[in-house]
């Protein structure tokens, strides 16, 4: 059984610890020092040292939530008890050779040991342009080819992922669904003065939306139009209010409410002529293929979808539309009293890791990670760089959905309900309530932009 990491509070190193014996209960691995509990605790005392953290940098003055793979595979094994399908490498015949050794040196140059199939798919995509320029017609159309039908079998297991997780059984399926929902709202239940959530994805598939759907929680992002929405680059700040009753002319934001950016594209973008537009492909579609033969499409193959690194080839900026999702990342995290919280994202690619460590060199910046394991070794290193400014949860017993939604995170609760209550039994008992209080009151007790 791997060690869990531990650092949050005035924590100066990370606590190791792993799991004892089948009662819950936990012990300090040997070596390591550690002032808030002895050499063996228990969940309570856990939950003691890690919710109330939580529950006060959620209500820092920006919030933003990255998550990787890791939550994908999370919700997967509670629904399939398994994990989620993976990204296996891609099998072309043209060029195989060149293509590989340029994703390997690719990855190596990232910090990363071995390829993977997005470096496979720049260099092919980088390939097919320089065969195109050099007139080479007859390889570029095979090549394009070979890759319409890669991306095509990439896609299927996406939705192969998402198909599985529909169809599981009933009591596994809403356990899973209910872990989601309850995952997303413990970060979207934000009271009406602090700015919006900002959540972030390098995943491809729909399973926050379908989260969010579930929640009732609504989601802004660069896409307009009911039918088939259009990416916009000049989005506005678009946001939601309401009108309180009796008062007029001071609309108030509307809860629920997050902005949502899917950083490396998705499994329902595509492009369509000049424009990139999503696709009505339900959640556990089977298969891409049918929803893209619609006329506004203009016979779009799987080749268009707009998966990360699989740019539009007739433009002049190969980046488009990622550049304006980074941006959108950048500008939303980098600045001061911002808490980014990470969940299953490995550190494995360095254009995010760029815009991270530009965040934590803003005093007032906090970076909370959330992960099964420290896949890349790159956690533990950024650790030591900025000690003060980030909050380690790693390991099996720190990341799993269900302990995590249950126990660590913050309940989802925005009302002032809770808090009077609060303020009320303090003033008569002359005490605070017991742990297991509803974490709200902290919430609104604590501002957590003073926490760095």
């Amino acid at each position: 059984m791997p060690a869990n990491i531990l650092k949050v509070r005035d924590d100066h190193q990370p606590v190791r610890f792993e799991k004892e014996g089948e009662d819950g209960r936990f012990k300090i691995c040997d070596g390591i020092e550690c002032s808030w509990a002895d050499k063996e605790f228990g969940p309570k005392e856990l939950r003691g040292r890690i919710e109330p953290w939580l529950t006060a940098l959620f209500q820092s003055e920006h919030l933003s939530l990255l998550a990787g793979s890791g939550l994908t595979h999370a919700v997967h094994y509670l629904a399939c008890g398994k994990g989620a399908a993976g990204m296996s490498a891609l099998t072309l015949s043209n060029h195989r050779a060149e293509i590989d050794q340029a994703a390997e040196k690719a990855a190596k140059a990232a910090g990363r040991n071995k390829g993977n199939l997005e470096d496979q798919l720049r260099v092919a995509n980088e390939l097919l342009r320089g065969l195109e320029i050099l007139g080479e017609q007859d390889k570029a159309n095979s090549l394009a080819k070979e890759l319409s039908k890669c991306m095509e079998s990439f896609a299927q297991k996406i939705l192969e992922s998402e198909t599985s997780i529909v169809t599981a059984g009933q009591e596994n399926r809403d356990k899973a669904f209910s872990a989601l929902v309850t995952f997303l709202m413990s970060f979207a239940s934000r009271t009406g003065m602090r700015d919006r959530l900002n959540i972030f994805t390098t995943n491809y598939d729909r399973l926050i939306e379908a989260g969010a759907e579930l929640a009732g929680l609504h989601l802004l992002d660069r896409f307009l139009g009911n039918l088939m929405p259009i990416f916009r680059s000049s989005r506005l700040d678009l946001d939601m209010h309401y009108n309180p009753p009796g008062i007029r002319g001071e609309p108030r934001y509307l809860e629920g409410v997050a902005r949502f950016t899917k950083l490396h594209g998705s499994v329902d973008w595509v492009q369509a002529g000049t424009d990139i537009r999503r696709i009505g492909l339900p959640f556990g579609a089977t298969d891409v293929q049918p929803y893209l033969q619609a006329p506004g499409l203009q016979g779009a193959t799987p080749h268009e979808l707009m998966i990360y690194p699989n740019a539009a080839k007739d433009r002049e900026t190969a980046d488009y539309p990622y550049v304006e999702l980074f941006r959108d990342l950048a500008a939303a995290v980098c600045r001061p009293n911002s808490t980014l919280v990470t969940y299953g994202y490995g550190f494995g690619d360095e254009h995010i890791n760029r815009v991270i460590r530009d965040m934590l060199t803003i005093p007032s910046t906090h970076l909370v990670i959330i992960s099964r394991s420290d896949t890349y070794g790159r956690i533990l290193p950024l650790v030591e760089e900025r000690s003060s400014q980030v909050s380690l949860l790693v390991g099996p017993d720190l990341s799993d959905l269900t302990e995590l939604t249950e126990n660590f995170l913050p309940k989802a609760a925005i009302d002032k309900a809770t808090s009077r209550m609060s303020e009320l039994l303090k003033q008569r008992m002359g005490t605070e309530l017991p742990p297991a209080r509803h974490p709200a009151a902290e919430a609104n007790a604590f501002d957590g932009s003073d926490l760095a």
